[in-house]
């Protein structure tokens, strides 16, 4: 598996992939689907121009085939109620269902994690759906905690998983108090 930027070649899988309910029905408060491909290539111009060499979003390939299987991303999570990301870092992932359960998300997301570290990061959250299981049991083998339920992102209610940079002392949650 290796991980690069998007480029607009690449949009012909991004609309597969965001077309899927599949691959929505966990994505965001309103889940939608693409429904043109269109928007697959104005999709990428947006996640190239949030890259600054430590936060960005990357296309996961399949060493065997080479195919893009997915995207890994880390970047600046919106707070409820906030139009803009924040201060805070977190990473998710998104993969064909041609690729689920074949380790890909634990492997792209350990290498993020690594590259957000050894930048100096020092916490990363990550956020999923209550229902979404699979992400989850992604963020426990990364070894993240799971800080409980709670409504403080993207305007919905999502299970909160956090990593702390190996060696550093946990930080005071900015407010986050878990709900269950």
């Amino acid at each position: 598996m290796s991980l690069r930027p998007w480029t607009v070649d690449d949009a012909a899988f991004v609309y597969d992939l965001y077309s899927r309910w599949e691959v929505q029905r966990f994505i965001g408060r309103e889940p939608q689907v693409m429904t043109e491909p269109r928007q697959a290539r104005a999709l990428i111009e947006r996640l190239r121009s949030r890259e600054d060499g430590v936060l960005g979003y990357w296309a996961v390939r399949s060493l065997p085939t080479g195919n893009l299987v997915g995207t890994v991303m880390l970047q600046g999570i919106r707070i409820s109620g906030t139009p803009g990301p924040s201060d805070e870092i977190e990473i998710g992932w998104h993969f064909h269902p041609d690729a689920w359960g074949h380790g890909y998300a634990t492997e792209a997301a350990r290498l993020v994690l690594t590259h957000a570290f050894d930048s100096g990061l020092t916490r990363i959250i990550a956020v999923a759906h209550p229902d979404n299981t699979a992400s989850h049991g992604v963020c426990l083998r990364l070894g993240m905690s799971d800080a409980g339920r709670t409504a403080r992102y993207y305007d919905t209610e999502c299970e909160l998983f956090v990593i702390e940079r190996p060696g550093h002392a946990p930080a005071a949650s900015p407010g986050v108090a878990p709900e269950r």
